[in-house]
């Protein structure tokens, strides 16, 4: 309610997520549990038993999700129910599942933390998103999600925020303010904070590790892509990976950086949540494969050929193509480093304390300074969460006398001895 009174509507497409398997065949997440469990067919039951408690949780058991894995749980009981399946390897989920419709559809989702599906709790992000499909959906912002960044400088404008642009920050010397936030990598961090920064905590933040690459794709697509699957069609996203073995077999080629034969590709079609996106019969798509960290390569005819499969006669229909490198995703976005979308690998090392093991993942351990970015957890997601729970850490910090920066001569972060 408070986001749409500051002018925020949120919107969702009929079925949230699609995966098609080839002539109409494949699996779709519905908002209902129970009605995606229909369409599962042997393993709508199995479905329903495995998320319909989660969901009923969730409301409640996402205040703990949505923070760093060490703390003290707020809704211990919930929380160890939903932990008790995200602990596992996405492989042992989709083997609790008989259909290939039903294996694929957890496999695409889990597929979004870039990592096997052998490793342990590889299953925790897939849990995650479906549950949250289940309980509230996908929305998207109406307007596009430019709107979410108009809304916030308005409201800056409203709190006499004062806003700088376009500078690039390199030393800590260069930024005269009681609380520095640093929305970057932790090697960026660390080569702002420089000497300031604890020597152990610049070890980790060297150390961290960057998840597989994304090389995305725009197009305009007129009348829209004719997927064979009638799910497809309705859906906000739709994963174009194959059967769960393919989808494995991508996320295993991408970990060791290798390209995919068959990379994973999910399309975006919000227009269809949000139809003034469009102009006329025109529809704005958007796609991504998973590729090496630092691909080099265009991404045109790895997605348009995997997209054809699932929708023979799409390129009849594009309009107009628009790519982007993991080079090019980089350079303008010096966080996405090798095109790395999710703020650092999701090992299990990672899951549990990234961008290192503390109490307090965003105090850098320099006073006054913090790391906000989505290499502190939650970790990647929309839900705004790391950049909150990092101001919380700093407000406390201040609160009680710890947290503010010494500045002037003591607290200059020299570059003396670091080969630069």
């Amino acid at each position: 309610a408070r986001l749409a009174e500051l002018g925020l509507r949120w919107s969702s497409a009929p079925v949230e997520l699609a995966h098609p398997l080839g002539d109409g065949r494949g699996g779709a997440l519905h908002r209902s549990v129970a009605g995606t469990a229909t369409r599962l067919g042997e393993d709508g039951h199995r479905w329903e038993r495995t998320f319909g408690h989660l969901v009923e949780d969730f409301d409640h058991v996402v205040e703990d999700i949505l923070r760093p894995v060490l703390h003290l749980p707020a809704h211990p009981l919930g929380l160890a129910r939903f932990g008790a399946l995200a602990a596992l390897p996405a492989r042992a989920v989709t083997s609790a599942l008989r259909s290939p419709s039903a294996r694929a559809l957890f496999a695409g989702v889990a597929a979004h933390a870039l990592r096997p599906l052998g490793g342990p709790a590889s299953a925790s992000v897939g849990v995650a998103l479906t549950t949250a499909a289940h309980a509230g959906g996908w929305p998207v912002i109406e307007g596009g999600s430019g709107a979410l960044l108009d809304m916030l400088l308005r409201r800056a404008a409203d709190l006499g925020v004062e806003l700088e642009t376009g500078r690039r920050v390199h030393d800590l010397d260069e930024v005269e303010t009681d609380l520095v936030m640093l929305d970057t990598t932790p090697a960026t961090a660390a080569d702002i904070i420089g000497d300031a920064l604890p020597a152990g905590t610049a070890r980790a933040y060297r150390r961290f590790q960057h998840a597989p690459g994304v090389a995305k794709l725009d197009l305009a697509v007129e009348r829209g892509i004719p997927w064979l699957q009638a799910d497809a069609r309705r859906a906000g996203t739709v994963h174009v990976g194959g059967d769960e073995r393919e989808v494995a077999a991508a996320l295993r080629d991408v970990t060791r950086g290798r390209l995919p034969a068959r990379p994973f590709v999910l399309v975006g079609q919000q227009y269809l949540a949000d139809p003034g996106r469009s102009r006329g019969d025109v529809h704005p798509v958007y796609a991504y494969c998973h590729v090496p960290s630092g691909y080099p390569g265009d991404p045109t005819d790895l997605i348009l050929d995997r997209i054809e499969e699932a929708a023979p006669g799409t390129r009849e229909r594009v309009l107009a193509t628009r790519t982007r490198t993991t080079a090019e995703a980089q350079l303008a976005n010096a966080n996405l480093v090798g095109g790395d979308v999710i703020g650092g690998a999701s090992t299990t090392r990672q899951l549990v304390g990234r961008p290192r093991w503390s109490l307090d993942p965003y105090a850098t351990g320099a006073p006054g300074v913090f790391v906000c970015s989505a290499s502190t957890p939650p970790g990647a997601g929309a839900h705004g969460m790391c950049g909150y729970l990092a101001a919380r850490s700093a407000v406390d910090a201040l609160a009680t006398g710890t947290g503010q920066r010494s500045r002037g001569t003591q607290g200059r972060s020299t570059r003396r001895n670091r080969g630069r």
